[in-house]
């Protein structure tokens, strides 16, 4: 292969060796009492990984309120913070950068993860989903609509977590405004029927988003902050596109040029949308022109397009998730041209190093 834009070093708010980020992905392993990720599994999983330009965790619970998966790792408690020191020295130990990804699945989890109660939302809508509890899947329920109040205590939940992944030696957070999960609860119409500041208009619908954004700034550099959101979801997580769909994300692309952001990460879309009229099919050729700063891009990309997707200017940075599972030298596979290695779907949710820790590299 010609030259590959992939392995070019890139410099903007984010030093990093090359263009190939590890893209955030659920892995279920810190089954634990107090869901506090461990040096012997989380900590070898990501330094295994640090040849990437950057890391970017697996999506950590902002507060007890905000799990609805099992066995994932926070960052509200002190024993987490001090769990999460000892992964980023490890990735930091082998020149590797590593962001944490802030997250509050708000509708999307289940009472039995909240002594009975209702998960939040926007508004009290049955996302019609499932939730993986710790009995299996479950049907998910109509979510308690959240009040002012909550959203306040929420904000404050996403500061503190900021605060504590720069205590933990994060490089950074992202924002998980992604996916179906809470801030896309709000931006979108078929989960959001809010009538107040909260509701209606784009900007009431975004509100929330820059509220945190805002306070997060005060407890750490917004350069070390990105943020990543699925603008042409449709049809998974409750998620219905409509015509206010796509301009609802412009808005907050737009919006993003009046910060300094280490970047802002997009997914193509996840599902066949062609039919769908409201959607864009193709995410990163149509956003790019809208933001001034470091754009991300993922799902779905080896590596001849995640090449030539930078090449043509569409993105700056790639975000490899599933071949990261499966190949931790994924950087020096693409360097050497080499076949990458399978993974395997039935460990990406169990616990221990089985399909986690023990994928070897090409040269073993």
């Amino acid at each position: 292969m010609s030259k590959q834009h992939l392995l070019t070093p890139y410099h903007k708010n984010i030093n990093l060796a090359n263009r190939i980020v590890m893209a955030p992905m659920t892995r279920s392993r810190a089954d634990n009492e107090g869901n506090v990720p461990t040096d012997s599994l989380h900590g070898l999983y990501y330094e295994q990984r640090a040849s990437a330009g950057l890391i970017i965790t697996e999506g950590s619970q902002v507060s007890k309120k905000a799990v609805g998966y099992i066995h994932t790792a926070g960052i509200y408690s002190d024993e987490q913070v001090e769990g999460w020191k000892k992964i980023t020295k490890r990735v930091h130990d082998k020149g590797g950068k590593i962001f944490i990804q802030l997250w509050h699945v708000g509708r999307m989890s289940h009472p039995d993860f909240h002594n009975g109660e209702l998960p939040f939302s926007a508004s009290a809508i049955n996302p019609n989903a499932q939730s993986y509890t710790p009995e299996g899947f479950k049907d998910t329920v109509t979510p308690k609509e959240m009040t002012l109040e909550d959203i306040k205590t929420t904000v404050k939940d996403f500061k503190n977590a900021a605060a504590n992944a720069v205590k933990a030696g994060f490089d950074g957070v992202e924002i998980h405004s992604s996916n179906g999960y809470l801030f896309h609860q709000f931006f979108n119409n078929t989960s959001n029927k809010r009538t107040d500041e909260y509701g209606g208009s784009i900007e009431n619908k975004t509100r929330f988003f820059f509220e945190v954004l805002d306070a997060m700034k005060e407890v750490i550099p917004q350069e070390k902050i990105g943020a990543r959101f699925n603008p042409s979801l449709n049809g998974l997580f409750g998620m219905t596109m409509d015509e206010e769909t796509i301009p609802t994300f412009e808005y907050i692309i737009k919006k993003l040029n009046d910060y300094n952001l280490a970047y802002v990460h997009l997914s193509e879309p996840f599902t066949d949308v062609s039919e769908v009229p409201f959607a864009v099919t193709e995410i990163a050729k149509h956003f790019r022109p809208l933001y001034n700063g470091t754009l991300m891009i993922n799902t779905a990309f080896d590596q001849e397009k995640g090449n030539k997707v930078i090449e043509e200017g569409f993105a700056d940075l790639v975000a490899y998730g599933k071949p990261y599972i499966s190949n931790p030298d994924l950087v020096e596979r693409f360097e050497n041209n080499l076949e990458l290695a399978s993974w395997d779907e039935d460990t990406f949710y169990t616990t221990g190093a089985k399909g986690y820790t023990d994928y070897p590299n090409a040269s073993k």
